[in-house]
């Protein structure tokens, strides 16, 4: 039994069968590369890499502050996919950090830098396709190529782009238009005489459904944690007959904090949002929307206790929530509770949970409290 009110158990034997589902998947030509930005979708930056690292090819990180984390634990190269300050560029290039470049401004800083410590930068354009977020466009890349070419420390090390609606639809006709975008670019970049870059687009929807999107690299995200980056994906994949088996990875637990039985008619937690129609025992769990059990599960949440499924009465505070244990026999005190992820027998799973809030499985896991310990079992 763990020593913690609230922890994550990260399943091994899961994660890295997830890894091998995608490395058969791309085959051994193409660069594997792991999302652990976000705190490695929160499961636990530090615990997932340390696992991981033997067994591929590059990590990629939102932010400089990841990277430094990351570089504890992970040997192979690390790619910052986010904006990083003018401030903190320096960092970049004496770590020796892949850092993605969207504008000429960090890329004319980083060409500076390079020149006065003398040191080779790796930088890996991104280019608009039409996700309108970050993105060089066609138009701008002569400008951009210009700077390397000024500058023999400043390494084309490669070049991305991000797909808009590749997991949220069926139709491929948006993804396709990128696509051929994203083509185009390369061929302009190689022509003024640029090579040996990596090209890298794929997430893990893309790598699931579309060989044609792998070029020399995938960046796998929530498919490395066992879960499907939608059910739109997860239709089309068995329509083209494409086999994959993902395990999630991740279980969040908690214990039993108190146990006590309510007369009939007793109101539960802040604002008496709903009342106990019989007398009705209950369990308060030290866990609340600061760690990230969300306070929209208030009265609709199911947790597992002793390999029952129990409901979440009234609204979920900061640091507890109460819920209806009067059908299970012989509860204690400290009794382990799944918040979400699969007992025995029964399953909380993070779609269930996603479509009870309306959002999506990413934000359930990555709003997880990083502060809550992470475990990695066997």
């Amino acid at each position: 039994m763990k020593n913690c009110k609230t922890w994550v158990e990260i399943n091994k034997e899961n994660l890295l069968n997830n890894v091998a589902q995608f490395r058969n998947r791309i085959g051994a030509e193409v660069k594997l590369s792991v999302a652990v930005k976000a705190n490695a979708y929160g499961h636990g930056l530090k615990e997932i890499s340390a696992v991981i690292n033997p067994v591929v090819d590059f990590f990629c990180v939102d932010s400089i502050d990841e990277a430094l984390e990351l570089k504890a634990v992970a040997t192979k190269p690390i790619l910052i996919l986010g904006y990083t300050l003018f401030s903190r560029l320096e960092e970049v290039v004496e770590k020796e950090f892949h850092q993605v470049v969207a504008n000429i401004e960090t890329l004319e800083k980083l060409s500076e830098i390079s020149k006065n410590k003398n040191r080779e930068v790796f930088v890996h354009l991104k280019i608009e396709t039409g996700t309108s977020r970050q993105g060089i466009w066609l138009n701008d890349l002569e400008e951009f190529l210009n700077v390397f070419k000024a500058n023999d420390l400043l390494r084309l090390a490669g070049v991305s782009t991000h797909f808009a609606n590749i997991e949220d639809t069926t139709d491929d006709y948006y993804s396709k238009l990128q696509l051929e975008v994203y083509k185009k670019a390369v061929m302009f970049i190689e022509s003024r005489g640029f090579r040996d870059f990596i090209k890298h687009t794929a997430c893990s929807a893309a790598a699931v459904l579309f060989p044609e999107t792998y070029f020399d690299m995938i960046r796998l995200g929530i498919g490395l944690y066992g879960l499907w980056s939608s059910t739109e994906t997860q239709v089309v994949a068995a329509e083209k007959n494409i086999k994959i088996q993902l395990r999630p990875v991740l279980t969040w637990k908690t214990r039993v904090a108190h146990i006590k039985t309510l007369p009939a008619g007793t109101p539960v937690s802040y604002g008496c949002t709903e009342k106990v129609s019989v007398p009705t025992k209950v369990a308060v769990l030290p866990v609340g929307y600061y760690d990230g059990y969300d306070r929209g599960l208030s009265s609709v949440g199911n947790v597992i206790i002793k390999e029952k499924r129990c409901k979440i009465i009234g609204r979920i505070c900061m640091n507890m929530c109460v819920a209806d244990v009067n059908h299970i026999e012989d509860l204690k005190l400290e009794e382990e509770v799944i918040l979400l992820g699969r007992g025995v027998s029964e399953n909380v799973s993070t779609e269930e949970m996603a479509k009870k809030l309306n959002t999506i499985n990413y934000e359930v896991v990555t709003r997880i409290n990083p502060r809550i310990k992470r475990f990695v079992v066997d």
